[in-house]
């Protein structure tokens, strides 16, 4: 791929997903529409997706900002659901699948309908947090439909290897699948476990943000390529590191976690919306492996196998929710339970990048290739397009209930008050101390700054303003800005009048955006 058509794609996908942003569509589904629509306009180059990329340099960042926001609590107390779904159902989806699609398609081999089967069965960790973030979901089932994309594609990768082995004539029986099954996994966790503590130990120590910042966007392609290199899962390694180091975040300097941030977020902005417009713009390559008389059958092959993963999913998802609540300490954990949370889980499968990479990686030779790369692609478009679009409708009608954010803000005032009171009682002792001694006017100004964030939590508990309808934070914020535009303005105009020079001015509105920030707190 040229430098160009790489900044092309880029750029065409970021302008897309920021459409998506003023449309009711998710950004995935409007990319791989518009990667579709565009791979056959003239002058489109192909972009075909290669596995050696997708897998070492898409993935692992994808998996690490994923992970990093992931809250390691609520998944060590949903732990049970996870791995239910993570590996449990990812192998039997492989087993299901392969097995109708083995029936379904003429001459095809068991060894090869596994081959599919593997490819297919991971829902997509992209997709799945993308969709969950957008519609808001109720947070246990985002915690459940996150981790669960977090681990999946580990052991469907490893699964894939093995039926693949079987495929080329590598006979490694029962027992060597499960021995690879756990050198993988079991190896990439303890990878990510040695890993983690250096490279924690290593970014509280250097003191520069940028060098904080560059060793961030490093980590997750060295966990996964040492783990890779012995032969265990990059993507556990990947994961692991990242939720430890998620968990640890707060011992970092606060200026790197800002920045840290806002880098992350651009990057994984960035993946995001390419990966997806590159979904879409893999149709010709898939299509030039059929032959001209096998598109009709290829399509029911297709359909049949579909079929098969949307309905395994519901078969899996129901007796795995249910069943184990036969335990009265599960009953006990989980009391609210019922029957709409596992037919959301069970929609929202959406299959993505990974299942794509992993057909590509297929070697040349093995029989029926080019209909296992049409097979996964119209899966994969398949569960995005349709249940991506009817996913939204369906929380609706299921009438889940939603957030509470009255309770939330409560429950941040709660946290904010003890904190501050923390604070004010080691300001006093620190007052207290003669070397730490502080004019009137400036410990007044140390209590009011703890004030003002103590009391600005409570006010979005308070009246609204009957004239805009704010609450009295908002208005505070609104108000703060407008003082600081009006400052910045005064500011620039100082320098185009050569009263201050550049240097100045990028230092006196540094200050003001910091200020800007501290006073506008903006809810993501």
């Amino acid at each position: 791929m040229e430098v160009v058509q790489l900044v092309a794609l880029v750029a065409a996908s970021a302008a897309v997903a920021g459409l998506a942003r003023r449309t009711p569509v998710p950004a995935p589904l409007l990319l791989v529409a518009v990667g579709l629509l565009a791979s056959y306009l003239p002058g489109v180059p192909s972009y075909a997706l290669d596995p050696h990329v997708v897998l070492p340099l898409l993935l692992p960042p994808l998996l690490y900002t994923a992970a990093v926001d992931s809250s390691y609590l609520d998944l060590r107390k949903n732990w049970r659901p996870v791995a239910l779904l993570s590996v449990g159902y990812v192998l039997f989806a492989t087993l299901t699948v392969g097995y109708v699609a083995y029936l379904a398609v003429p001459g095809m081999p068991l060894t090869v309908a596994l081959v599919l089967g593997a490819v297919v069965a991971p829902p997509d960790a992209v997709a799945a947090t993308a969709i969950a973030r957008r519609l808001r979901l109720p947070p246990r089932i985002t915690t459940i439909l996150q981790g669960e994309s977090l681990v999946n594609d580990a052991t469907a990768i490893t699964v894939y290897k093995v039926a693949l082995a079987a495929v080329v004539g590598e006979s490694i029986g029962w027992a060597g699948g499960i021995a690879e099954f756990l050198l993988a996994s079991v190896g990439g966790v303890g990878v990510g476990l040695l890993l983690m503590v250096p490279i924690h130990h290593l970014r509280t120590r250097l003191r520069e943000p940028l060098l904080q910042n560059t060793l961030s966007l490093l980590i997750p392609f060295v966990a996964y390529a040492v783990a890779e290199r012995v032969h265990a899962s990059g993507v556990l390694a990947v994961v692991v590191v990242a939720l430890y180091l998620g968990h640890r975040n707060w011992q970092v300097d606060f200026a790197t976690r800002l920045q840290e941030e806002a880098v992350w977020r651009m990057v994984a902005f960035i993946l995001e919306s390419v990966v997806f417009a590159l979904i879409g713009l893999q149709l010709p390559v898939v299509l030039q492996g059929l032959g001209a008389d096998e598109g009709l059958p290829a399509a029911w092959y297709a359909l049949a196998v579909f079929l098969a993963v949307v309905v395994s999913r519901y078969v899996w998802v129901f007796p795995a929710t249910f069943l184990p609540r036969i335990s009265p300490r599960v009953r006990e954990r989980e009391p609210d339970t019922t029957w709409k949370a596992p037919v959301i889980v069970g929609w929202a499968g959406m299959r993505g990048v990974v299942s794509l990479a992993i057909a590509f990686s297929i070697p040349v030779d093995v029989p029926y290739r080019n209909l296992i790369l049409f097979i996964t692609f119209t899966t994969v478009i398949g569960t995005l397009v349709v249940q991506g679009l009817t996913l939204p409708p369906l929380i609706r009608a299921l009438r889940l209930p939603p957030r509470d954010a009255q309770a939330e803000t409560l429950a941040e005032a709660q946290a904010q008050s003890e904190a501050s009171r923390a604070a004010d009682e080691r300001l006093t002792e620190l007052l207290a101390d003669p070397a730490n001694a502080l004019p009137p006017p400036l410990a007044d100004r140390l209590r009011s700054v703890l004030e003002r964030r103590r009391n600005a939590v409570w006010e979005r508990l308070g009246e609204t303003n009957p004239v805009t309808g704010e609450s009295a934070d908002d208005v505070y914020r609104r108000l703060s800005r407008e003082m600081i535009e009006a400052e910045r303005e005064v500011f620039v105009s100082l320098r185009d009048r050569r009263r201050i020079d550049d240097e100045m001015l990028r230092t006196l509105l540094r200050r003001l955006d910091l200020e800007e920030a501290a006073a506008f707190r903006e809810d993501s």
